[in-house]
């Protein structure tokens, strides 16, 4: 007997400082599985599936991430459905929004833009409750070179040197629809520093470690270790600019989803 199913779009955020990332591994503690534990309690043992939008590496947190929930019953109340989810997740999980959706709409598939921030400061060793969201470079930066060395990025690019242990067989023409350096107005607090930038990448698609790679390379034109050529050189088929330095995770945020079948989250 065919069996109904229902979709809805839930969308999420968190800090990711205490998780491994948002896919489940065993015997880790990850987002994904914090949300299905979650959801398998509110719906009393019912049948459901949920499938993320992308993956997130450890320690990298969301303001505003995405999921489908696939069940086979109908949630008549999203709004009460909304409250009961966040009363039993976490307390560094929030669900934001739920909608219907159709069975053609495909979290994964459907073309989508995706935008990320990269929080960091530089030049002094910073309040410790600065570290689940802010990278602390402990060098002198030229952020301002950094600015210029961002724009590189935009484009249509050949992207492997920016992606973690490429294969010769990987998809690396990509198109940075943004990049930029900017000063820090978003996330504030009175032990932050009192200075702090954030670079902002927002693409259709990203590579293993690509934001993180481009954060690094970027860091090392800032301490003057790289050059704009480096940058420029980098993005060309079969350069031989070594691009090795990872930033690290905590300093990155999945700010935004955006999917073009649907007006916003």
């Amino acid at each position: 007997m065919f069996e109904k199913r229902y979709y809805y779009l839930i969308s999420c955020q968190y800090l990711g400082y205490r998780f491994h990332g948002w896919q489940k591994q065993p015997n880790l503690k990850t987002v994904h599985l914090m949300i299905d534990k979650t959801l398998n309690f509110i719906l009393e043992g019912k049948r459901f599936k949920t499938l993320g939008s992308g993956r997130t590496d450890a320690m990298v947190s969301a303001t505003e991430a995405a999921f489908e929930l696939f069940t086979y019953h109908k949630i008549d109340d999203l709004d009460g459905f909304l409250n009961l989810f966040n009363h039993n997740l976490p307390q560094d999980i929030r669900a934001l929004t739920v909608k219907e959706v159709t069975a053609d709409f495909n979290v994964i598939q459907d073309s989508k833009v995706k935008e990320y921030l990269y929080v960091f400061a530089h030049g002094n060793k910073f309040h410790p409750f600065c570290a689940p969201v802010i990278t602390t470079i402990l060098d002198v930066l030229d952020t301002k070179l950094m600015k210029v060395g961002a724009k590189l990025f935009e484009g249509q690019h050949h992207f492997k040197s920016y992606c973690y242990k490429p294969t010769d067989n990987g998809i690396y023409d990509r198109e940075i629809l943004t990049c930029e350096i900017v000063e820090n107005t978003l996330f504030t607090a009175n032990f932050f520093p009192e200075e702090s930038f954030i670079l902002r990448v927002r693409g259709k698609g990203f590579m293993r470690n690509q934001i993180r790679l481009m954060m690094g390379a970027l860091i090392e034109l800032g301490r003057g270790e790289k050059s704009l050529q480096d940058i420029t050189d980098s993005l060309e088929p079969n350069n031989t600019i070594p691009v090795h330095y990872i930033a690290p995770a905590s300093g990155l945020i999945l700010n935004k989803v955006e999917f073009e079948s649907l007006v916003n989250l």
